[in-house]
């Protein structure tokens, strides 16, 4: 199977784990199965392994921003195909641009069948047992598009609505439905509607030749490199409004989309992650603290506490729900973020000096760079590895202090897994104050 994974993602309903660069998709709160390290995995991570449980030959391509590229890296490995958008035009030209990926780099042919799919389902694995039905679909061409309808457990406001024709597995569909309010969704429900949960299937040649006629553009590279003059505009609308031939094949198990702390607090496995202490008066309320500092929760009721160095949220669940444009008044530094050689975080803020801690995966390196505006001092807390200083080769090891004057062209290289708190001192400190050279040969 040809699977395409759309990641996008404000960050901002999931903030303060959230940001512009980790979307609820990378937080990491769920327990895989048969770990005995006890370590956590992301809905990224969790989706991605369910679907080669399924099918261990598919093809799965991510299609994100560049923003959230090394984190897809970082937890999922380099290897990992990634179709990187330049900037964010909704979910059609989004598509678009995959299935050229698809075909003019990974040479899928126009006859496969592709499936398009969001990366954040929260499902078991007989969600991805349902894309076998799918890949069927669209080899028998009984219709061009064709869906995936989620049977419905309560009127929901949130979701837009499948009308199928039948009550048959398998059915035509007779209509697409927006997200209405309570009542009306109650009436979809009543007629037979089923949710719209993002899932597409169709052949490549088909969404290509679509692309081609909603969109200028000779192949994958013109596409890319004028994406940002396409419509924003969504795959239902450019595509499944107009589509007469649509079929639908519906999953009657359980599906939800986290989209809040009330919802991702349901599916946490623990009431608590990360150094806290909750008392006995506390009632269904969740703890999740990335900070190495105790939090200590007394008479907490239907409340969610989320701890990082982006900030701190205590709220109501149900009210966490509103969260949006509160973030969107902050100033939107993203202090912690991981990519593909580690992660950084960002520990202190002065006026003329910043404190950032590095910690460097084994066998992974920093690009080799300079700063004009900006000296820098760093203290190895722990790991070994290779410091590089305008050419000349620093061993380092816990306690060793290296200085990196404005202008001096420097690197790390990690021995095993390194942690540096680097200082930051200048007058001008930005991110862009970077300029990148050639790795120096051994």
């Amino acid at each position: 199977m040809n699977i395409v994974l759309l990641s996008g993602g404000s960050g901002k309903r999931l903030w303060p784990l959230s940001n512009d660069v980790r979307s609820k998709q990378f937080i990491k709160i769920f327990h895989p199965e048969n770990d005995s390290n006890n370590e956590l995995e992301s809905m990224v991570q969790r989706v991605y392994s369910q679907i080669k449980k399924i099918d261990s030959d598919a093809n799965i391509t991510i299609a994100t921003s560049k923003t959230q590229v090394s984190s897809i890296h970082n937890q999922l490995g380099d290897k990992v195909s990634v179709c990187v958008e330049p900037t964010r035009r909704d979910t059609f030209p989004a598509i678009a641009l995959a299935a050229s990926y698809l075909s003019d780099k990974l040479g899928v042919d126009r006859d496969d069948a592709v499936i398009i799919c969001p990366v954040d389902p929260y499902v078991d694995d007989s969600y991805f047992e349902c894309f076998k039905e799918l890949d069927e679909m669209v080899k028998s061409e009984d219709y061009n598009l064709n869906l995936m309808g989620v049977e419905p457990t309560y009127p929901s406001e949130k979701y837009g609505y499948i009308q199928p024709e039948t009550k048959e597995h398998i059915s035509k569909v007779s209509a697409f439905k927006e997200k209405p309010d309570v009542e009306t969704a109650q009436k979809y429900i009543d007629e037979g509607a089923l949710w719209n949960c993002g899932v597409f299937a169709f052949k490549l040649g088909y969404i290509l030749d679509r692309a081609h006629e909603l969109i200028d553009f000779k192949d994958y590279q013109d596409l890319f490199d004028h994406y940002g003059d396409c419509k924003k505009i969504s795959f239902d609308y450019a595509v499944g409004e107009h589509e007469k031939s649509i079929g639908v094949v519906r999953f009657s198990g359980a599906w939800k989309d986290i989209g809040s702390w009330n919802t991702f607090a349901e599916e946490m496995h623990e009431k608590i992650i990360g150094k806290a202490q909750m008392d006995d008066a506390c009632e269904n309320s969740n703890i999740v603290n990335e900070l190495n500092v105790p939090i200590i929760a007394m008479g907490l009721k239907n409340m969610i506490v989320a701890a990082s160095n982006d900030g701190i949220l205590v709220a109501d669940k149900t009210q966490s729900s509103y969260i949006k444009p509160f973030v969107e008044k902050l100033d939107n530094q993203v202090r912690y973020a991981e990519k593909s050689w580690g992660s950084f975080t960002i520990v202190d803020i002065q006026d003329k000096a910043l404190v950032i801690r590095i910690v460097l995966l084994p066998e992974h390196k920093l690009h080799y760079h300079s700063h004009d505006h900006r000296d820098e001092v760093w203290t190895v807390m722990s790991g070994e590895g290779t410091v590089i200083l305008d050419g000349e080769k620093i061993d380092i090891k816990p306690g060793s202090v290296v200085s990196i004057k404005a202008g001096q062209r420097h690197t790390v290289i990690a021995k095993t897994e390194l942690v540096i708190n680097e200082v930051q001192i200048g007058d001008e400190i930005s991110v862009e104050d970077k300029t990148k050279y050639e790795f120096p040969e051994a």
